[in-house]
């Protein structure tokens, strides 16, 4: 049997359980090139909010009754495709299921690297790493020297990002929202400097930690940040737009940021991007995050929440930020 969670109503500001339906039903035949993967462990995204919503994106929202959107890891239980053999690791949308039934042609084989950990190919060699490697160094383009500053520092993305910046020779400040989260950033991924967004006036703390203005903004959260970073960047700065968590529940229409003026003044680019743009250079990017994990350059965490059963309720810990690092369901053992 498989078991699922559908999406029954699209959620009014932050997701509930009630949003979602439990099923149980067959696994179907296989038709020829398909197979059978069953699922290892799944992310859990802010993208996720997005996709529950009834709106036009770069990915069709989730129809209601329909499974639940996500991206995960499994492994080849059966197969009609000669390409992907029973027992291959697998990567792609998987879905919020204990099993899926995919042509095998949707699937990204996955290489078993010595010394790499199952969750790493969540936590780093995924769209994760795919989304801070591309979205600091093709369109911010760092150099040596230069002030980057990264909000949701202490995430799944900003916490990569911040430790590229160095590896880049960047001076980096992060933005978290709680003292562990700071120190976790400063004393074992290296940052120069963290602020608390809770605890600190954002301004006055980028002012303290950012002397010579800010070069890079890595943009996760939006809001207040938004604007505090806007006034302070240096002319020709370059903001690299990921996400912007802090308007994904919002009920009423967010305003946009007041120092926006500055975009004008400091001549600054900006630009947005999603992780399906690069995936056509994955290996790339694979290739040499597993060289710095394995140098010892790039550290990660990931919060794992047990069983399928979980994953309502786990969703929420990406917004009110009380996961550590990448947040992850762990479906079945390898």
């Amino acid at each position: 049997m498989n078991k699922q969670w559908l999406l029954a109503s699209r959620p009014v500001g932050n997701p509930q359980p009630a949003n979602f339906e439990w099923q149980e039903r067959a696994i179907p035949d296989l038709q020829e090139e398909e197979v059978c993967v069953r699922v290892l462990q799944l992310s859990l995204d802010p993208a996720s909010r997005g996709w529950m919503m009834d709106i036009k994106s770069y990915l069709p929202p989730v129809a209601l009754g329909a499974v639940m959107r996500g991206i995960g890891i499994g492994v080849v239980e059966t197969s009609r495709s000669a390409s992907l053999p029973v027992g291959t690791l697998v990567q792609g949308m998987l879905g919020w299921q204990t099993h899926c039934v995919t042509p095998a042609s949707r699937m990204t084989p996955l290489p078993e690297i010595p010394g790499i950990p199952l969750d790493a190919y969540l936590g780093v060699l995924s769209h994760i790493g795919l989304t801070a490697y591309f979205g600091l160094l093709d369109i911010t383009d760092p150099k040596p020297g230069e002030t980057l500053v990264v909000s949701a520092a202490a995430g799944a993305v900003g916490s990569l990002v911040g430790q590229i910046g160095k590896i880049k020779g960047c001076r980096v400040v992060g933005i978290a929202g709680t003292d562990e989260k700071c120190d976790w950033i400063t004393n074992t991924l290296g940052f120069d400097d963290a602020i608390n967004y809770k605890t600190t006036q954002v301004p006055a703390g980028l002012k303290k930690a950012c002397p010579d203005g800010i070069d890079i903004y890595f943009e996760n959260v939006g809001g207040p940040i938004l604007d505090a970073v806007l006034a302070q960047m240096n002319l020709h700065g370059r903001i690299s737009v990921c996400g912007m968590i802090s308007q994904y529940n919002a009920t009423e229409p967010v305003p946009g940021p007041y120092n926006f003026i500055s975009v004008i003044a400091k001549r600054l680019r900006i630009q947005g991007f999603i992780v399906l743009d690069y995936m056509d250079r994955s290996e790339e990017c694979m290739m040499q995050m597993a060289q710095w994990i394995g140098a010892g350059k790039l550290k990660y965490r990931v919060d794992i929440v047990d069983g399928l059963n979980a994953a309502p309720d786990a969703l929420n810990k990406l917004f009110n930020g009380s996961n550590q690092g990448k947040l992850i369901v762990k479906v079945s053992e390898r």
